[in-house]
């Protein structure tokens, strides 16, 4: 069959992955509410066309923090890559090169930032962080991304603790043995605990400016009131997410966010959406909202799992 939409790249994934994998890129916490209301949104959205304008010579290049994509559409942050494919972010990482797009590596990546960084050379990415209990842990995490060329980091803010993600539960969801989260062996048991620390702040933004040069996005943002405390603690960008739907079940879909924060920031930070992207129309409607850029999270798994 013809690969055609992503659809179709769903439904092969969802075909052909174990269904413990599926089940854990697929999961929303609790009902999936917020999972599926980040692309019904979409749809109550409708474009107001203007006819006759002249469309002959289109260029959706843009850039982000002043690197330039060639469109607006970058990768999120995803972990357990090899999940999907055995190699993993390697492959995600080359495939947003061979695009000229920018690529989000997670914490939880199943390759090191080494590898990742080692697969494309002198591609954009960025290195998205969770900030942990062993702060040291962190600490490092930083300090290798930057040495191994990564040019942003994004402080994921919506996860104090994991969301309840029920098919997970019912699978006993656990890496397979073979896999590894390559970024933290040794520092804790996947599987039996939460390592987040739930006491981060707002001033452990200036934590995170002490140990790095690099840019800081923070990921999570869905009011205006959060928008203005990231702008007035000295990021660069904003991510309007809500984590896929993965994390609070009944907060906003991300599209319907995207005003009141775009508004509060008065573009003095750019800002960025991910969430519910399905289709270029999609992409669309968030750029003519305010996004700077989109990042598409799910898709790029099931992309990662055809064959």
């Amino acid at each position: 069959m013809a690969m055609v939409c992503l659809s179709d790249f769903e439904a092969y994934a969802k075909k052909y992955l174990p269904k413990i994998a599926w089940d854990f890129f697929a999961a929303g916490a609790d009902d999936c509410s917020t999972r599926d209301e980040n692309i019904l949104a979409y749809k109550r959205i409708c474009f107001r066309p203007r006819m006759l304008r002249d469309v002959s010579m289109m260029d959706i290049r843009t850039k982000l923090l002043g690197n330039e994509i060639s469109f607006p559409v970058g990768i999120a942050p995803t972990g357990f890559h090899q999940l999907a494919w055995p190699d993993g972010e390697k492959s995600t990482a080359r495939a947003a090169k061979a695009m000229n797009t920018c690529y989000i590596a997670s914490t939880y990546s199943t390759c090191t930032l080494e590898e990742i960084s080692a697969a494309a050379p002198g591609a954009l990415r960025w290195f998205q962080l969770y900030i942990h209990r062993n702060r040291t842990v962190s600490q490092q995490l930083v300090q290798r991304a930057e040495a191994s060329g990564f040019q942003g980091l994004v402080l994921t803010a919506d996860l104090p603790y994991t969301g309840k993600r029920r098919d997970d539960v019912r699978n006993g969801f656990c890496l397979p043995p073979h896999m590894k989260l390559k970024n933290l062996e040794g520092a804790f048991e996947v599987c039996k605990m939460s390592p987040l620390d739930p006491s981060v702040t707002w001033n452990d933004i200036y934590w995170l400016q002490s140990l790095t040069h690099l840019p800081i996005i923070i990921k999570g943002i869905l009011t205006k009131e959060d928008a203005e405390l990231a702008v007035r603690h000295g990021v660069q960008g904003i991510i309007v997410s809500n984590h896929g739907g993965r994390q609070l079940d009944g907060g906003p879909a991300t599209i319907d966010a995207l005003v009141e924060v775009v508004e509060a920031v008065q573009g003095r930070v750019e800002v960025y959406l991910d969430g519910g992207i399905r289709k270029g129309s999609d992409v669309l409607k968030a750029l003519a909202l305010g996004a700077r850029c989109v990042f598409i999270g799910r898709p790029a798994l099931w992309g990662l799992a055809y064959k």
